[in-house]
């Protein structure tokens, strides 16, 4: 792990809607809970600054956060962060407890390199369409990697990369793979430019497929119309 992230906690007494209100009001904090592992919830309070500039940085969504609640220190992930709808004010954390012995599942975010290098792009001038932006994987917090490089060098026009063509860390699998093979999710797809000759080719024959049929309707017609004749 390349980040370490500390986030100083209080335990929080006062419970409810009212209280969370003039816990963001009157202190700038916010109401969070740490839940999971054999130990029960518990309610903490945070200071905005500080998780707010903590959420800034992208691995702070896939990495292990310490939290520091008076002079005992809790490792957890955080699990769900509620924004507000039109402001950019956190209104609460959920952390789940993590142990060193006990895998956990977490989605780290993907890292694309070499899209300028792209043989489907700088020579097929195609574009790269990106299906997935995380991955969600499975393993013990020792091995919990910052994000997941998928590298593009080798994609060309039409090709795409899937779940099965990416190298995982050691001790770090993905959940969707450990399912079954029929979840081989497509991560990216290097696409052909618009108004390219396959492109064209299947608007011809398209267009040719409805011309015969409109004919053949026409035939028909004329046909009916000299019967009744």
């Amino acid at each position: 792990m390349s980040e370490d992230f500390e986030l100083s906690c209080s335990v929080r007494e006062d419970l409810g809607k009212g209280a969370s209100r003039r816990l963001r009001r009157l202190n700038q904090s916010i109401p969070a809970i740490l839940y999971g592992g054999d130990e029960k919830p518990m309610s903490l309070t945070i200071a905005h600054k500080d998780i707010a500039k903590a959420t800034e940085n992208e691995a702070f969504f896939s990495q292990i956060i310490t939290l520091k609640v008076g002079k005992k220190k809790e490792k957890a992930v955080i699990k769900a962060l509620q924004r507000h709808p039109a402001k950019p004010f956190i209104l609460h954390a959920d952390f789940l407890r993590v142990s060193d012995k006990q895998a956990i599942t977490v989605r780290v975010p993907i890292h694309f390199l070499n899209e300028d290098k792209c043989p489907g792009v700088k020579i097929g001038g195609g574009n790269i369409l990106k299906t997935l932006n995380e991955i969600e994987v499975s393993c013990l917090p020792k091995d919990l990697p910052e994000y997941i490089e998928v590298d593009m060098l080798d994609v060309d026009l039409g090709e795409s990369v899937h779940l099965s063509d990416i190298t995982l860390p050691d001790g770090v699998i993905s959940v969707a793979l450990s399912v079954g093979e029929e979840n081989d999710l497509s991560v990216a797809i290097v696409q052909a430019p618009r108004g390219t000759g396959d492109e064209e080719e299947t608007i011809d024959s398209e267009e040719g497929d409805v011309t015969e049929e409109q004919a053949e309707n026409k035939d028909s017609q004329d046909s009916e119309s000299s019967d009744g004749d």
